[in-house]
């Protein structure tokens, strides 16, 4: 019997296989949960990604700027379950004039776009679900490290930063509804979304050498384990908890 065997989970974000959400997802199903997904945009393409997973998952569009779509998430979730044990939030976006070495020049508008949908859409997401979660459940967020400034990284590391304190945050207010809140800091990997940064390959070069258990690009496994277990029932006293999934590097020094 899987970890997850009988809950029921939300993944948002999966666009590509490649992606962390969908290897979350085809673990989840793998350990026993009922999944379901959403995607924004390209929605089509979530459909036939979908399909892929060992058992097809529905579907649902969310865009977390959209407030008609926050409001009726509930209602639409419960049209494929009855209840949730589980979200995974896997949403981040920041336009290019946020990333690629452009700190200083970036417009505030820019800024809010990434703040609003990589750091507020955390809490709002996690709102959005609560009338169908269920005691005991978890919320899994999906981070890289916001302790130091990044080459390349820019204001989307700003609000890397500010999703860590919003975890901290929500652990202290939903844990008086026993819902458990924490983040998975992934090492960079090779998936759409790192594509969209300029100057990854920055990452790509020095990561694996840096690591003390060595990194794999391509291999997003073991991140979706992290994730898969902080879902289960065997972290249970564990909340505004940043658990490292990057080969060690975090701890390392220059």
């Amino acid at each position: 019997m899987g970890i997850l065997q009988g809950k029921r989970i939300l993944v948002t974000g999966v666009l590509t296989d490649s992606s962390i959400a969908f290897s979350v997802a085809k673990l989840a199903q793998q350990e026993g949960a009922t999944v379901v997904l959403t995607g924004f945009g390209r929605l089509s393409l979530v459909e036939r990604i979908a399909k892929r997973l060992p058992e097809p998952a529905p579907v649902l569009e969310l865009d977390v700027q959209s407030t008609e779509h926050l409001d009726t998430l509930a209602d639409r979730v419960g049209e494929h379950v009855d209840g949730l044990d589980g979200v995974v939030h896997s949403i981040g976006f920041a336009p290019q004039t946020a990333l690629g070495g452009n700190f200083l020049n970036t417009s505030w508008e820019d800024v809010a776009t990434a703040l609003q949908v990589s750091t507020y859409s955390y809490k709002a997401l996690a709102v959005a679900c609560l009338p169908l979660m269920k005691e005991g459940g978890a919320v899994v967020g999906l981070d890289f490290d916001a302790s130091k400034a990044w080459p390349v990284y820019d204001w989307m590391g700003v609000a890397k930063a500010g999703l860590e304190s919003c975890n901290r945050y929500l652990a202290r207010d939903l844990g008086k509804q026993n819902i458990r809140v924490n983040l998975v800091a992934a090492g960079p990997l090779r998936t759409m979304a790192a594509k969209s940064i300029p100057g990854f390959k920055e990452f790509e070069d020095s990561w694996p050498d840096k690591a003390p258990l060595g990194w794999d690009l391509s291999d997003t496994l073991p991140a979706a384990k992290a994730c898969v277990a902080l879902l289960s029932d065997w972290f249970p006293a564990t909340t505004g908890e940043i658990v490292h999934v990057d080969g060690g590097v975090h701890a390392i020094g220059a």
